[in-house]
């Protein structure tokens, strides 16, 4: 790894002022993926910042589990199907930024003798440790020796604790494997690696190599922005795209856009699963179609610091696009602020855009029927009403929903949990409920803007 050390130093910490990384920043980001011992199928967060790599993996891991396995309680899961689950998410998360038409997977791990030490506790006395632990000390009680790769039978002096950024990088080795099978058979060989300290920074690194350095600086639109802030320690929408799309654009919108005659490139194609940010109900961004309408019903939720995870298992929310729907999305891309009308002036290139009958003369009707006061402006409410007034989209009117946040301090008793809940989404015309007005909601309002969500427990989840 040596010779790419500072190649991928500088991609993923940049070059921080003062000549290094914060060591506290270095310790957040020191965890594996650990499964909380309340939710088995939910994976755990011990510190701000890791949530870039950590939500992405619990979506798809949620997406494995929820619609690709046959079991009647898909929160509980045994250890073995843990192990099964998780790096299967891992191996097709690494699929999806392979972008070698080689086929050519790089995997990051400890150098022979190098990882540091695990306890030797039974696993009942190691989950009791762990709540005075520090997040970089957390440690899984090893599986049997026979079924650790050989790398991880190494004695060693290097303890967790003791493990600095520059220690860190110094005992880092790079594996290569060329096909979609080898790539599965070595990352479920290393789980005690992905669940160990660092596991997480060894799974970020291997899906940056297996990218490609020059493929990733030559997708992300600002170069000089690391993907992990030196400061603050978050990770970047680079990053989060990357892990999710294959590709580590900085934009969500879809497509490539121009601006003063800069490509700026976003999502080329629907994601597997999705992403919606509380930025954009701020006015700060557009989240695309390919991501806010993902092929299966789990959301990443971004807030202004963390990453969390909406999902259900209603399908038919994903379902095609009905003609109400698109014409709703049409109107709204001329309104680009939002504002719930457009001016009457644009209505006949809406209408244009939708095949709908744009005679001058018939224009001019509608017009006078849509606005009757002559305010100049044409609300969306009764343009969806005159021109598709029995469309049903197809989505249920309530269905039951999950949020996931791997915080302990986020959640409930601190207990890594999912939050159950329903959700109704109304029409237009229907009186609001009005069940809250929570971070949460207007996450969700970017997508259903008619969304009321009824929680199982006495406070709504927070998403941060």
């Amino acid at each position: 790894m040596s010779e790419l050390n500072k190649e991928v130093v500088d991609l993923v910490w940049g070059r921080p002022s003062g000549g290094g990384v914060s060591a506290s920043i270095f310790r957040r980001w020191t965890q594996g993926f650990v499964f909380s011992e309340n939710e088995h199928t939910a994976l755990e967060q011990f510190e701000g910042g890791p949530c870039a790599v950590i939500a992405p993996v619990q979506a798809f891991l949620l997406k494995n589990i929820l619609f690709n396995r046959e079991c009647p309680n898909w929160r509980e899961m045994p250890e073995e199907e843990q192990r099964t689950a998780l790096c299967s998410t891992l191996s097709e998360i690494l699929e999806s930024a392979c972008s070698s038409p080689a086929t050519e997977f790089c995997l990051v791990t400890w150098a022979k003798g190098q990882s540091p030490h695990t306890s030797t506790q039974s696993s009942t006395q190691t989950n009791t440790q762990t709540q005075s632990q520090s997040p970089s000390q957390t440690e899984d009680a090893p599986e049997p020796e026979s079924s650790q790769p050989p790398q991880e039978q190494q004695p060693t002096a290097l303890a967790a604790e003791d493990l600095g950024f520059e220690q860190f990088h110094s005992v880092l080795q790079k594996r290569t494997v060329m096909s979609v099978s080898g790539l599965r058979e070595e990352v479920l060989s290393l789980y005690h690696t992905w669940r160990g300290c660092c596991g997480v920074l060894l799974f970020l690194y291997s899906v940056i190599l297996t990218k490609g350095i020059e493929n990733i600086r030559n997708e992300i639109q600002d170069t000089m922005e690391p993907l992990i802030d030196p400061v603050h320690g978050h990770g970047s929408q680079s990053l989060v795209n990357l892990l999710v799309t294959g590709h580590a654009v900085s934009n969500v919108w879809d497509g490539d856009r121009e601006c003063s005659g800069m490509k700026l490139h976003g999502i080329h194609k629907q994601a597997s699963v999705g992403f919606l940010t509380l930025m954009e109900s701020l006015l700060y961004c557009k989240v695309g179609a390919f991501l806010k309408s993902p092929k299966f019903p789990i959301w990443i939720l971004g807030s202004e610091t963390h990453l969390s995870v909406f999902f259900t298992k209603e399908m038919s929310l994903v379902g095609p696009e009905s003609p109400s729907e698109q014409a709703r999305r049409v109107f709204q891309s001329f309104d680009p602020e939002d504002n719930g009308f457009i001016a009457e002036s644009l209505l006949e290139d809406v209408m244009k855009a939708l095949d709908l009958v744009s005679e001058p003369e018939y224009v001019s009707l509608v017009k006078s029927k849509l606005d009757p006061e002559s305010l100049g402006i044409i609300l969306l409410g009764p343009f969806l009403l005159e021109f598709f007034p029995d469309q049903d989209s197809g989505i249920p009117d309530s269905f039951p929903i999950y949020h996931y946040n791997g915080l302990k301090q986020s959640n409930h008793n601190e207990r890594v949990e999912y939050v159950e809940g329903t959700a109704l989404v109304l029409g237009f015309e229907d009186p609001m409920v009005r069940t809250d007005d929570t971070p949460v909601k207007r996450c969700l309002q970017t997508k259903w803007p008619y969304i009321e969500l009824l929680w199982t427990t006495d406070r709504s989840p927070s998403l941060n």
